[in-house]
Parts: C-alpha cells; structure tokens; sequence
C-alpha cells in the first residue's frame, strides 16, 4: 500500500483507445508484485516461529504464501490504486488506471474480486485465518477508500500497514502451520514487531515531502519535520527490536537474543547516515536497515520455533 497524495480536484482518466478489458499483464502492474515480498516473509517468519514440522501441510503452506502475497497485499494495492485514480492522474498517469489500461470501472471491480477470492482461500485454510485475512481485508480498505483513508494520517497510516504486513502475515504463517492459536510468546513478538514496522514505513514518507505538503497528506515528516521524523522512526524501531531482545533472553533463547542483538547493532551503525540527510538516505538505509531488520524477525522466528 503506498502512501500517495491526496486529491483535492479531480483529473480526467484516459478514455480514448481503451481497450474494453484489461489484459493480464496490466492486471499484473496493477496488483504490484514487487509489494508483495514483505507479508510473504512475515509469513515464512511465523511458519518458523511455530516450531512445526510441514509433513502433511505443504498445500496449507503454498495456500498461506498465496494468501499473505498476491491475495490480500495485492488486493490492497487495487484498492489503493482505484481511489487513488485522480492524483494518479497527476502523479504517475502511466499507472494503468490513470492511462486507461485498465478501463472504466475495472480497477474497482478487480479490488473486489480480490477480496471476494482472498476470502474464500482463507476459509479453507482455517477459522483463525479466515478471520485474520477478514482485519487484514478490513484494513486494505480503510487504509485507502473514504470515510476512513487512515494512510491520510502519518500515525495511523504506517501503523495500519506495518500492523497488516507483519503481524497478520506471521500471524497467519503460525496459524497455518499450527491449524490453532499461535502461543503467547509468537504472539507477543509479532506484535513488536509490527509496531517497530511503523518506523519503516514513515522511512517511505521521505521521498515526498513537499508533495505531501501541497496537498495534505500529513505524513510524519510532514508534522514533525524531516529530522525529528527520522529520530522517531529509527527509534520505534530500535525500541521494538530490544523489546525482542529482552523477551528472547529471558525465555532463554540466548543465541536469537544474541542475533537480533547483533543485527540492531549494526542498524545502529547505519542510522547516523540516515539522520544526516533523511531525504537522501532513506532508500538506501530501506536497503541496508531495513533489511537487518527482517533478518533478524527471521533469526527470533528460528528461536520461537526451537531451531537455533
């Protein structure tokens, strides 16, 4: 789910030359892959975290990997992108709404298909996930369409898509796996994990501020300033991860403990870079952060699950 402008005038779609139904590979575009690797590796995280063995639930798994990905995150970015339609217009009218590709009303119809086919996956993967991919159906759509357009706020906006990509994904991963209620330490580490999610979102803030200012989207940057934005998101992320830290240590999973601890060290190292120019640094700190921190979901995923 991106976190686009918000739309104060309305400008036309394209409508000469379209085609009268979308052809796949702009339904592709449409649903952007590239967003879909994060709730699939939360997910993976939360098959670990279980500690179970697959033997006989290999197609729960591939239904679950399914789910988490081009599913439901993908359902989220056809909704994004229908009611984002008009500033796409202004912003990136090569999008296929905005260009026409995807004609008419089709983008809409494609988020509800999505839904509606998301929805009936999770029912045969089970009532727990069933009920977790109905939040995380919720959530994709209040996150965009109006009354609610909670990704117009800089705090309830990362926090609804950290929350959806992370904690639902690994949530589901456990559940899957498990076909029960993860236990309450895997619950208590998706949830810090989550929550340290909000920090990376609010990175993604950094590449539009002026735009964000001109048309009121009030992202973090926007109401704290670039810097102070910066301060917080690095914070929340480390304060989550030595939450983790602690948890980890004190179950006596000291080698997890002893590798989320390394891995925070070195996200450390990288902040002050960040902090001195946000805006320049950002993607690259997506890069290298960012990515330290999903290694070490996964190495508190193999301790959860008694591996290492």
């Amino acid at each position: 789910m991106e976190r686009s402008a918000v739309s104060t005038r309305e400008v036309p779609i394209a409508q000469a030359q379209t085609p009268l139904r979308p052809r796949p590979r702009d339904v592709l575009q449409l649903l952007k892959p590239i967003t879909w690797f994060p709730p699939m590796w939360a997910f993976m995280c939360g098959a670990v975290s279980s500690g179970a063995g697959l033997d006989g639930r290999w197609l729960f798994v591939l239904g679950g990997v399914l789910l988490a990905g081009p599913l439901v995150c993908g359902t989220s970015q056809a909704v994004n992108d229908w009611f984002d339609r008009h500033v796409d217009a202004i912003n990136e009218p090569d999008r296929p709404i905005p260009s026409g590709r995807i004609p008419g009303r089709w983008g809409l119809y494609i988020a509800i298909i999505a839904t509606l086919i998301s929805a009936l996956v999770a029912w045969f993967l089970g009532p727990l996930v069933f009920v977790a991919a109905l939040v995380g159906l919720a959530l994709a759509w209040g996150y965009s369409a109006p009354p609610f357009r909670f990704k117009t706020s800089g705090w309830t906006g990362p926090a609804v898509v950290g929350f959806t990509y992370e904690g639902l994904s690994w949530f589901t991963g456990a559940a899957v796996i498990l076909g029960a209620m993860p236990r309450a330490e895997v619950l208590i580490v998706l949830v810090l994990y989550s929550l340290g999610a909000h920090g990376i979102m609010t990175l993604n803030d950094f590449k539009a501020v002026e735009g964000d200012k001109a048309t009121g989207l009030r992202s973090l940057p926007v109401i704290l300033g670039v810097t102070p934005a910066a301060r917080l998101a690095c914070g929340v992320m480390a304060a989550a991860q030595i939450a983790v830290i602690a948890l980890l240590a004190i179950w006596g999973l000291t080698l997890s403990a002893l590798i989320v601890a390394g891995v925070l060290l070195a996200q450390c190292a990288a902040m002050p870079r960040l902090l001195r120019d946000p805006k320049r640094y950002a993607p690259w700190y997506n890069g290298v952060g960012v990515t330290l921190y999903v290694l070490g979901m996964l190495a508190a995923a193999l301790g959860l699950g008694g591996y290492i």
